[in-house]
């Protein structure tokens, strides 16, 4: 009985040492022609789709390995988000170290690269990013924010800079702007071309109600949660951030001199902040702004013409393709009425990070700039 045990132990070991490893694999692979191949092993899997950022899902093909594959037509140089969705269950790309975070549903991102992209990474003079936390006493949690400081800024410096208080959008934490958005390296390349004013750029975590992004909630579709989180989110912005900003950096506290922008979420609250409280900020931006609600006049109860003399900038951008493209052309047909000086920006593409790339690398030129009259209207 014992011989046999082990004759069969033996055998099942020897079995098991001539069974040959799985290849590796290599996901994602981007080639020459800009086109990119995902592979995802999962052999037991029955479907497994390919949802890559501002794309609908589409299958992939699964060979006798249980390797599945697609290879996308040729794509615009860009960071693009992606997962896979193997029988229902999104997951991220195992093989790819590279990550889009996000609170509700990381991804991974693959980079096609574009040399004369503003956000690809050049031999140019960087600035850096400082990581920030404190308790909030308004919210009633720990955050965090982050703060981009130019190549050459110096602490001990009598030099003054402005500040871009920059918001990320609903799903997003504080680091959207840097780990995804790269408005840091946006900012260098700018400031190494000469098209943009050396400036310090906080990026807040922008949930005045922290229970909105959480999955047991009805989230944006909730009007008054919507509007505790923006009040809330101004009172901490108001109470916490800037004056911890300006307390420990060179940080103008000239109307003048502070702009605030943001996407989606952040871009509703860009526009319910700024521009209820133009004694404090002369220059706004919203991309995508989703969120704001229908009844402006309820929104932004004091804004009327007198304004035109105080914004330096009011800068409104959507791509066109965005399903809230609708929601900002009614936002901006509103402010006709109200008299109200704007830029309106529309843009082929999605509500996706390759447009708000773009648009802050638009929108950061305009800021600060020396004659900069309070008034354009456009609509492009």
């Amino acid at each position: 009985m014992k011989t046999t045990f082990f004759l069969g132990l033996t055998i099942g070991v020897m079995a098991l040492a001539q069974t040959p490893p799985a290849p590796p694999i290599l996901s994602p692979e981007v080639s020459a022609d800009k086109t990119v191949t995902v592979r995802f092993r999962d052999p037991n899997a029955k479907e497994v789709l390919f949802a890559r950022e501002g794309t609908k899902p589409v299958p992939m093909t699964k060979n006798e390995q249980g390797v599945w594959s697609l290879t996308t037509d040729p794509l615009e140089p860009d960071y693009y988000g992606y997962s896979f969705v193997a029988d229902g269950v999104a997951l991220i790309d195992p093989l790819n170290p590279l990550m889009k975070p996000n609170l509700l549903s990381t991804q991974s991102m693959v980079h096609v690269a574009g040399p004369a992209l503003p956000w690809e990474t050049n031999n140019v003079p960087h600035g850096e990013v400082h990581h920030h936390f404190y308790h909030s006493n308004v919210v009633g949690d720990d955050r965090d924010f982050y703060v981009y400081t130019p190549p050459g800024y110096d602490p001990t410096s009598k030099k003054i800079y402005p500040v871009l208080y920059l918001l990320h959008g609903f799903s997003d934490d504080a680091s959207g702007w840097t780990a995804v958005g790269r408005a840091n390296v946006i900012m260098d390349n700018l400031l190494a071309e000469n098209k943009a004013k050396p400036m310090l750029i906080v990026m807040t975590l922008g949930y005045g109600a922290p229970e909105i992004v959480a999955r047991v909630t009805t989230g944006m579709r909730d009007p008054n949660l919507r509007m505790k989180n923006m009040d809330r989110y101004r009172e901490a912005l108001f109470q916490e951030v800037i004056p911890a900003v300006e307390k420990d950096y060179r940080a103008s506290r000239d109307r003048n001199m502070r702009a605030i922008a943001g996407l989606s979420m952040g871009g509703a609250e860009s526009l319910y902040t700024g521009l209820n409280a133009i004694d404090r900020f002369a220059w706004i931006g919203a991309f995508s702004a989703g969120g704001l609600g229908e009844d402006f006049n309820a929104s932004f109860p004091g804004l009327d013409e007198k304004a035109n003399s105080q914004l330096h900038l009011l800068w409104v951008a959507c791509g066109t393709e965005d399903r809230l493209i609708e929601a900002n052309r009614k936002f901006l047909d509103w402010l006709n009425t109200k008299s109200i000086h704007f830029t309106r920006i529309e843009t082929p593409g999605m509500h996706t990070w390759m447009v708000w790339r773009r648009n802050l690398a638009a929108f950061a030129p305009l800021l600060f700039q020396a004659g900069n009259q309070p008034v354009v209207t456009s609509s492009q």
